[in-house]
């Protein structure tokens, strides 16, 4: 995480902790000539457009007092929709039984990228049922080999 991301993250959290909802994440890029910050917040039930201004209005007005970035740049809160991305351990516990896309650091069983259901979790590895035609195959993961995580949806 940046050094940028982790101020931010100092900030927001004690917003978050008081509106009960969760921070998913931290982006602090540069698309083109502008700088962005996002923050990705999320709550069991999901947040509102109203629950993303607040905490971008009580945020912008921390970073204001701080000044930690030194560049102009646009801030975004927002819901981090349905391909959630799972960042931390309760993330992957919480998706247990749903579907994810992972890549991984180098290959397992000759495949980088897995897309199935996530049946286990443990800290440790990461179990997810493939499809592979008609059959299916439960591949292990080692957590330190996931290079990205998210939920995925699946249209049929």
């Amino acid at each position: 995480m940046s050094k940028v991301a982790q101020q931010v993250e100092q900030l927001v959290n004690p917003i978050l902790d008081e509106l009960q909802l969760e921070l998913v994440d931290i982006e602090y890029v540069k698309e083109g000539k502008d700088w962005f910050l996002r923050v990705f917040i999320d709550k069991e039930t999901g947040v509102d457009i109203e629950e993303c201004g607040m905490v971008s209005e009580r945020l912008s007005e921390k970073l204001d007092e701080t000044d930690p970035i030194p560049y102009n740049y646009f801030l975004e809160v927002s819901s981090p929709g349905a391909e959630r991305p799972l960042k931390k351990d309760k993330d992957f516990e919480r998706a247990v039984g749903k579907n994810v896309y992972i890549k991984t650091y180098e290959p397992i069983d000759g495949e980088k990228v897995f897309e199935g259901v996530l049946t286990h979790f443990d800290g440790n590895m990461v179990e997810v049922e493939v499809k592979i035609k008609t059959r299916k195959k439960t591949v292990q993961i080692p957590y330190n080999k996931v290079a990205s995580a998210r939920l995925a949806v699946v249209f049929s």
